[in-house]
């Protein structure tokens, strides 16, 4: 039986920027392993893979897998998964709902005269604040210096909505460009909190990176040894949850543009929105554009 899929970039509107993604379409009977194969095969940071829901109330059941391990819930993939999904359908729906480990994720499909322009995730689960971190820790897995770490706001803690992080900020764009992923450091640091990965960010933005209010970037183990993720849906969620958390807002919504990839060539921009109500995060949305790129069909017999 042949397989179908398409690849596309998320969180971009030009080919060759964002985050690849690998779509695997009507994946029912495949097994875990096979599907961790065709991930690992793929070679991108994730691939899902669509099956029927559970629940015929449901749009579709996602499984998402890195090169190394499947994953409960992740951003791009969301998007990326609900833009193919929707680019598919005769008439695109307005809101498609994905049953994944980590819980239900609902799916807002942007359309301009009846074309798919962007979607949008809700995060599955609310704002979780876990573990601090020493600074001296954080900065040695990016290969900084302490005082390049900045804690007015936070201290660098493990946070989740889903899939754990932990957060940093740093000091300045030069010391955010400067960071490199220490194997060592990462290796006394995690797991922690159920957390492998580091996501950075500085709010010292220059004016030629805006409409960008942060620039992020974020390290995490890839097939062979340390890897950089060009656009992190997932962490960027935690992030902004994080900021609104700390943020004057008592009702409202705090919306931040933030960029990721643009130190490694993918520049990608997530658009996102976190309502808070009485004072408490409500709500997590992180959207953004996909391209198509790629695709095809394979087969599980070794035949193509």
């Amino acid at each position: 039986m042949k397989r179908r899929y398409i690849t596309l970039d998320v969180f971009t509107d030009r080919a060759f920027g964002g985050n690849p993604l690998a779509v695997v379409l009507d994946a029912g009977g495949m097994s875990t392993e096979q599907m961790q194969a065709i991930a690992t095969e793929f070679n991108y940071s994730e691939t899902t893979f669509v099956l029927p829901p559970a629940d015929p109330a449901h749009d579709a059941q996602v499984r998402i897998f890195t090169v190394n391990r499947e994953l409960p819930f992740a951003g791009h993939p969301n998007v990326g998964t609900a833009f193919v999904l929707a680019t598919q359908a005769t008439k695109p729906s307005a809101r498609l709902l994905f049953e994944e480990g980590a819980g239900l994720v609902p799916v807002e499909i942007v359309t301009v005269q009846g074309r798919v322009v962007s979607t949008e995730f809700t995060a599955p689960q609310p704002l979780n604040r876990m573990s601090h971190l020493p600074v001296e820790q954080a900065a040695a897995c990016l290969s900084l210096p302490a005082g390049d770490i900045k804690t007015d706001r936070h201290a660098p803690q493990i946070i989740s909505v889903g899939l754990s992080f932990l957060a940093v900020e740093v000091a300045s764009r030069e010391a955010l460009r400067r960071a490199r992923p220490d194997a060592a450091a990462f290796a006394k640091t995690f797991p922690c909190d159920g957390s492998d990965a580091v996501y950075f960010y500085t709010r010292d933005v220059p004016a030629g990176e805006k409409p960008c209010e942060l620039q992020a970037r974020m390290f995490h183990p890839g097939a062979s040894g340390l890897s950089e993720d060009p656009a992190t849906g997932s962490a960027t969620a935690a992030c902004a949850a994080l900021l609104a958390d700390l943020d004057d807002i008592k009702d409202g919504e705090l919306k931040l543009k933030i960029g990721q990839g643009v130190d490694m060539g993918r520049p990608s921009l997530l658009l996102t929105r976190v309502r808070k109500k009485d004072g408490t995060v409500v709500s997590i949305h992180v959207g953004g554009s996909c391209v198509q790129i790629m695709e095809g069909t394979f087969g599980l017999d070794g035949k193509g």
